[in-house]
């Protein structure tokens, strides 16, 4: 059973090494997730480190989810920082390992990413992800719109241009 928890400043810099992995996965098993092959752990893990001030201010959040004690997937919200959208806030780096996929993580993940985002007053999300991605099937059956495709928009870790969907989610407080 996979378990989710939101990182704290420190349990990030405990994790950087785990989620590093996780980024290396995600590149070597084909996911456009801004980063080219070959993508080795130690530029994972200094992209990860990078991120470490934006977790410590709170305008990242980050979380993981583990199972029998393993860095199973990750998602980030990135809070909006213009005092003209703090209604809004953006879903980066959704990653499941590859030996955990299809089992609905991916969307428990994105779940907590919703919840938290309704507590920070964020009740508009945004998101990018490759047109005709399993990725993008999350989206288009999770309840998100797209709103449109740039054609060529993003490198895939083969540094193939691709297009990308554009998505976004309103999201309510339930009763």
């Amino acid at each position: 059973m996979h378990t989710i928890e939101r990182l704290s400043a420190e349990e990030f810099d405990a994790s950087v090494k785990d989620l590093a992995a996780l980024l290396v996965d995600a590149v070597d098993s084909g996911a456009s997730v801004g980063f080219l092959a070959p993508f080795g752990h130690e530029e994972a893990a200094a992209w990860w480190r990078a991120q470490a001030p934006s977790v410590a201010e709170g305008g990242l959040l980050v979380w993981i989810s583990r199972e029998d004690g393993v860095v199973t997937g990750t998602i980030s919200l990135a809070l909006a920082r213009k005092p003209n959208a703090r209604h809004r806030a953006e879903i980066a780096k959704l990653m499941v390992h590859r030996d955990a996929r299809g089992r609905g993580l991916s969307r428990a993940l994105l779940a907590a990413a919703e919840r938290a985002a309704l507590d920070a007053g964020a009740d508009l999300l945004l998101l990018d992800t490759e047109t005709g991605s399993l990725a993008e099937n999350v989206y288009l059956t999770g309840g998100w719109t797209r709103y449109g495709i740039v054609p060529e928009y993003a490198g895939s870790p083969d540094g193939t241009l691709q297009d990308c969907s554009f998505f976004y989610k309103r999201l309510t407080v339930s009763a």
